[in-house]
């Protein structure tokens, strides 16, 4: 590779407003970060940590580990689903009990 070209902002590239929040600003840098080592990729400038990084990406153990953490996150979401369920069901069902008990005549505390 030759030597590396230094990358000058100019003047009339437009740049996106600030986002509201930290993590729309976030995902704005990352943006432009990726944008940045696409382009020095394709001007050959990239350093060897960029050309390693996307190269560690496109591996199938990558590929692999972002599919288990996918599944991993899908099965996280269906404990909760499933927890906040059983919550609801729990209420429902000594709301049942409650009324079974007014309608056979039982006195209760509201407590119990």
């Amino acid at each position: 590779m030759g030597r590396a070209k230094k990358v000058v902002p100019s003047e009339d590239v437009k740049r996106p407003r600030p986002a509201f929040t930290p993590e729309a600003r976030e995902n704005q840098l990352i943006s432009l970060a990726v944008d940045l080592a696409e382009r020095q990729l394709l001007d050959g400038t990239a350093s060897a940590q960029v050309i390693t990084h996307y190269l560690k990406l496109g591996t199938a153990n990558a590929r692999l580990e972002k599919e288990k953490l996918e599944r991993e996150n899908k099965l996280l979401e269906a404990k909760t689903k499933a927890i906040e369920s059983s919550e609801k069901i729990e209420a429902l069902y000594s709301e049942a009990i409650r009324a079974i008990k007014d309608y056979g005549g039982h006195k209760y505390d509201r407590e119990d």
